[in-house]
């Protein structure tokens, strides 16, 4: 994981800082105008009397820290939200309507569900088998499926194979077949041999699936897919789009079904 810090974080930091300069220059004031009022010099910045009343009314108050950090760490998660709606909003051809992207459900359903995810990732796994009974029970919903192979050239392989499982028609049966292998594979240690058999037990025609692999199109599709994935700010897998919303990580039944209805009745799909 890339420790360095973020843009909001810096973001966050100043922002606390900033507020803790005014709560400062506020207290420096009241001083100065006080002594001031006596007849005495006010405080300088190097005084060590102001450096005490700064020093005492931190410790006094702790709470200002804490009530800055807070609203700092709010606006800055604002502002983020803003950003990834209308970077979500620049590529919603690409999101939704992608012929290129495998589509599960209803092709002309109403509501459109974009998942990220990758073959290996155990988290995209644990969440298959909602997704799959939230399209058989709601007829309106369609999922797109957006490759974000990142977790190892057998990830990689597997991306390119459902790709060409597409083109050929069998894609859901492909899915299908590798998502219910056992083994190791909740470990993320799945190997590319196990990607050549969920093709041949989908019925794939192996002699096309190796010649579509190689398919600059697919190719094409695939870093597209991680170009848009990177711009989100997406690191792992599972992520889900609805509408302009994002919701990074695994996910329940019950927070997909409400994404729905409020994608269906509230906001714009």
């Amino acid at each position: 994981m890339n420790r360095s810090m973020t843009p909001t974080r810096k973001c966050l930091k100043i922002m606390v800082a900033l507020a803790l300069v005014c709560q400062i220059v506020q207290c420096w004031n009241s001083s100065a105008q006080a002594q001031a009022a006596a007849g005495e010099n006010p405080p300088s910045a190097q005084n060590p009397s102001l450096q005490q009343v700064i020093h005492d009314y931190i410790i006094a108050h702790p709470e200002v820290i804490i009530e800055s950090l807070q609203r700092a760490k709010a606006k800055a998660e604002q502002r983020e939200a803003i950003l990834i709606k209308s970077k979500i909003a620049a590529f919603r051809s690409e999101l939704v309507a992608d012929p290129a992207a495998p589509v599960l459900g209803n092709p002309m359903g109403d509501v459109t569900i974009v998942e990220f995810f990758d073959y290996r990732c155990p988290y995209c796994r644990q969440v298959e088998p909602w997704l799959q009974t939230l399209i058989k029970q709601d007829s309106g919903v369609r999922l797109v499926e957006k490759e974000f192979p990142i977790l190892g050239p057998a990830s990689i392989y597997a991306a390119h194979v459902a790709l060409a499982a597409w083109k050929q028609g069998k894609h859901t049966a492909f899915r299908n077949a590798l998502m219910a292998m056992e083994g190791n594979i909740d470990e993320g240690n799945i190997h590319e041999d196990l990607v050549l058999q969920a093709a041949q037990s989908a019925g794939l025609d192996i002699d096309r699936m190796k010649a579509d692999m190689t398919r600059q199109d697919i190719e094409a599709e695939i870093q597209g897919s991680m170009r848009i994935a990177r711009s989100l700010g997406l690191t792992g897998t599972p992520a889900f789009i609805v509408g302009t919303e994002l919701v990074p990580g695994a996910t329940d039944l019950a927070t997909f079904r409400e994404m729905v209805d409020e994608s269906r009745h509230g906001r714009p799909n």
